[in-house]
């Protein structure tokens, strides 16, 4: 989501308003009864990077119905999942076709302390290779660590590195309603807590560890890392999700009638809008793929959903100079998903004495999976140079 230009002034605070999710004029539809129901934006954007759900090309009218399933309990996203995953694997994508071979994975449930089951992986180097530290990932708005960071995470393990992701409560393959954040802080809290179980891990002991957190999971790793800014030995954030412009912030009206909206509907979906896929990936080729992401949330955002983004990003912004791990910031210079300005302001701001920041000229938002091959391959590049260096030195 384009959380800097996303917002505008509003021509009426009290019925219209640009939220930090989606950009153009949005309005409180009314039923044929003249009951509010939600904030609906009559705009382009959409607030999943995921193509909209419709008939995937290649697999059978058994595996559409299955793609098609409602998704609002885990039972379903799971059974989705296990029905679609050679499928996925055998996708002519760079981060499939070329997936390193002998990388050891594992699949686990745990109970958090909110009761709810988080769906945890992890993928190892080849058996006897020393690792140099591990990368714990978070995902971003809407995705799953079970489709395109399956081959991203290959890559970097296959560089000797131990990668960890979890599902976010309520996405992917974790229990919770789909697409529905009640608190990013407990969001935040749940990553806190899955991450440390993972770091007492044997393989774990003795080496660095990061952060890696791509658009809104690089919000989230921004929230680990100030809440416990002595725990990582390095930040990477790709595309991340940290800041409004100023200039495009909703007044305080409009802010204070979400807010109420979001207290009273706190589950209830946006009116609906069109797919990000044009604007995440490159290369038209990739960008079909994304269909195949048959777990991701790509319905209408969640009212509370929304307000505790836009509140997370405040909250970043305020902090924005406590930031001090080791850090590197990766974005596509023509972003119009999350502004790469904001990812300038990020470097220019934080305290971090160790930083870098790469723009990618001409790409989008999914650097990672939504470029050109040789693109990919920079990035990746990138990644794991900087990693090396902070390991191996």
């Amino acid at each position: 989501m384009d959380f800097s230009r996303a917002l505008s002034a509003p021509h009426n605070p009290l019925v219209h308003a640009r939220s930090a999710f989606f950009a153009g004029d949005t309005e409180l539809r009314r039923g044929l009864a003249g009951t509010p129901t939600v904030w609906a934006p009559a705009t382009r954007r959409s607030a999943a990077i995921v193509a909209k759900r419709k008939a995937i090309e290649g697999v059978s009218e058994e595996m559409n119905s299955i793609a098609s399933l409602n998704l609002d309990s885990v039972s379903a996203r799971r059974r989705v999942r296990s029905a679609f995953v050679e499928v996925q694997n055998r996708l002519d994508h760079v981060l499939f076709k070329s997936a390193p071979s002998g990388i050891r994975t594992e699949e686990w449930f745990e109970m958090n302390s909110k009761g709810l089951e988080i769906f945890c992986k992890a993928w190892l180097p080849r058996k006897g290779i020393r690792l140099k530290g591990i990368v714990c990932f978070c995902h971003g708005y809407g995705d799953t660590c079970t489709f395109f960071f399956e081959g991203i995470a290959k890559r970097i393990a296959a560089s000797g590195y131990g990668v960890f992701s979890i599902d976010h409560p309520g996405f992917g393959l974790s229990e919770g309603l789909h697409g529905y954040i009640p608190s990013f802080d407990e969001l935040v809290d749940n990553v806190i807590e899955r991450f440390r179980v993972i770091k007492e891990k044997p393989e774990a002991s003795g080496v660095p560890h990061f952060l890696l957190g791509q658009s809104m999971g690089g919000a989230v790793a921004i929230k680990v890392h100030l809440k416990k800014p002595s725990d990582w030995d390095g930040v990477i954030l790709v595309a991340p999700m940290c800041k409004i412009a100023e200039n495009v912030k909703p007044p305080p009206a409009v802010l204070k009638a979400l807010r109420f909206l979001s207290n009273v509907l706190p589950k209830a979906k946006l009116f609906p809008e069109t797919d990000l896929a044009d604007l995440a990936f490159r290369d038209p080729r990739k960008k079909k793929m994304a269909v195949y992401n048959v777990i991701a949330y790509s319905d209408r955002m969640r009212l509370r959903t929304g307000m505790e983004l836009l509140k997370a990003t405040d909250d970043i912004e305020r902090q924005i100079e406590k930031v001090s791990s080791p850090l590197l910031v990766l974005h596509g210079a023509a972003d119009k998903v999350t502004d790469p300005t904001v990812s300038k302001f990020l470097f220019e701001k934080a305290s971090s004495k160790d930083k870098t920041l790469k723009l990618y000229p001409e790409g989008y938002h999914c650097i990672l999976e939504g470029e050109p091959d040789e693109r990919i391959s920079i990035v990746f590049d990138d990644i794991v140079s900087w990693l090396d260096f902070r390991c191996i030195h």
